[in-house]
């Protein structure tokens, strides 16, 4: 069922998802100059409010009570309780529903987090852009429409990952070097990795270069030096004729048996499959 609101001042479209769109669905938008709070409740999908002028709060479990002054936007999650709202002055604020699969790799990827919900924003406008074009989208009750909807918000989602990674960045003064640091073993990744001589040679312990590297890519180090190997490893398969214990060796891995297992369980095929599958790619 679909339903479209519009008053002086508040302005809400609602959409059931289509059956085809699993991988993401925006089910709802709105805009509103909002002077009320939202207290203790819990939506059946995701959302996202911007807050485009004003200041108020919002509170969650994972996050607790939290001050936020526009322009910012915050995520909610599923089943959650929650509570947010202006201060007497009220706020001008944007909102979408969204549902879908993709949703598991925002929160895995850490485009979006429970524990840190809030993302202050520095380009208003091009996330306001977005917000107004996904809203349009939307009114097009057609297939196309609600899947153009879907890539803004994936956008908005992406936007706003950008702009907190860069005031993260800008509060890390204490590690301005972890991108070095991620391309140097990038670059030593099929050479043996001997985490504390690497540490030392960037001057801190096993321990906090592990803390950091996670931080900054996601993976601890080994793992992240696996991936890469893996990734070398298929582009050989599909642009050289070189043999399996060939492409194991030149990766850093003398045991073409373990490549080779390693290789399927990441990977879902053996190396000689996945040979086959792209060697004209």
């Amino acid at each position: 069922m679909d339903f479209s609101l519009t008053t002086k001042d508040v302005e809400a479209i609602y959409r059931s998802p289509l059956g085809a769109a699993g991988g993401l669905a925006v089910t709802g938008s709105g805009r509103q100059h909002a002077h009320h709070a939202v207290r203790d409740r819990k939506l059946p999908s995701f959302a996202v409010v911007l807050v485009e002028r004003g200041q108020g709060w919002l509170e969650t479990a994972a996050s607790g009570r939290l001050s936020l002054a526009g322009p910012a936007l915050f995520w909610l999650f599923p089943n959650r309780a929650h509570s947010y709202g202006p201060d007497e002055a009220g706020w001008d604020e944007r909102w979408a529903l969204f549902e879908g699969s993709f949703t598991r790799d925002f929160v895995r990827l850490r485009l979006i987090a429970e524990r840190h919900p809030v993302v202050a924003l520095h380009h208003l406008d091009d996330v306001a852009r977005l917000f107004a074009k996904l809203h349009t989208d939307l009114l097009d009750d057609t297939n196309l429409g609600q899947a153009s909807a879907a890539l803004m918000l994936h956008r908005i989602v992406i936007s706003a990952a950008r702009q907190a990674a860069s005031v993260a960045g800008d509060r890390r003064q204490e590690r301005p070097d972890m991108a070095a640091i991620v391309e140097a073993l990038r670059q030593r990744a099929m050479q043996p990795l001997d985490l504390a001589a690497f540490a030392a040679e960037h001057g801190i312990s096993p321990a906090t270069l592990r803390r950091r590297f996670t931080l900054e890519t996601g993976l601890p180090p080994k793992a992240f030096q696996l991936r890469a190997r893996m990734d070398h490893a298929k582009q050989l398969l599909a642009t050289t004729d070189e043999k399996i214990e060939t492409v194991a060796a030149m990766i850093g891995l003398d045991d073409p048996f373990y490549f080779s297992r390693v290789f399927h369980e990441r990977e879902g095929c053996s190396p000689r499959e996945f040979r086959t599958r792209y060697r004209r790619v």
